[in-house]
């Protein structure tokens, strides 16, 4: 505007359209100032940057995870293969004095037959301890009822006893922990034919 539209009274309408512009500005300027900021928003860099970021530590985790499962199981493995190999040390170390007394009994050279007996008898007590301690029980079924699990039946013979019953062992069997390593060999009654 030039000053002479500023000095012209007689023209109304510029002044008071000057007055309106000139008040909403002001107002404009008021609103800014009690309105509280917008929250800017990141750009798509910075989102971009924090989550590279996140991937890579949840990768990095995911790495770390991935080797403590292999570790895991190298180690159950090895374990494992050290169960298997040295499961019998125990039992080994226990049938050591049966051996002890074996070899003792072959080195006494003036021995008897009573004195090898003897000998024997006690080194059976032995070997039947070490079972014993190693839940390792014989199964000696004269005169039981003839079982399919337990026995093995090598022939029937005619017997007064009932049919199906254990008439001689043949062999004993054994049993660790409640499983059959070797059934009993024996012979089963049959009923007598009239």
């Amino acid at each position: 505007m030039t000053n002479t539209e500023e000095s012209q009274p007689d023209r109304p309408e510029l002044t008071s359209a000057q007055g309106e512009a000139a008040t909403p500005r002001a107002n404009a300027n008021e609103n800014r100032t009690s309105e509280p900021e917008v929250e800017t928003i990141p750009s798509l860099e910075q989102m971009l940057k924090k989550a590279e970021l996140t991937a890579a530590e949840h990768y990095d985790a995911w790495l770390r995870a991935k080797a403590d499962a292999e570790n895991i199981r190298k180690r159950a493995q090895v374990d494992v293969a050290n169960a298997h190999k040295y499961a019998v040390d125990k039992f080994s170390s226990e049938l050591l004095p049966v051996i002890d007394s074996l070899e003792a009994a072959l080195a006494v050279e003036n021995a008897t037959v009573d004195n090898f007996k003897s000998g024997v008898d006690l080194t059976l007590k032995q070997l039947i301890s070490a079972f014993e301690k190693f839940n390792l029980k014989q199964i000696n079924p004269q005169g039981e009822k003839f079982d399919p699990h337990l026995h093995q039946a090598m022939c029937t013979v005619g017997s007064d006893l009932p049919p199906n019953t254990v008439v001689q062992v043949v062999q004993k069997g054994y049993v660790l922990n409640d499983r059959v390593i070797r059934p009993a060999l024996v012979s089963v009654s049959k009923s007598r034919e009239t």
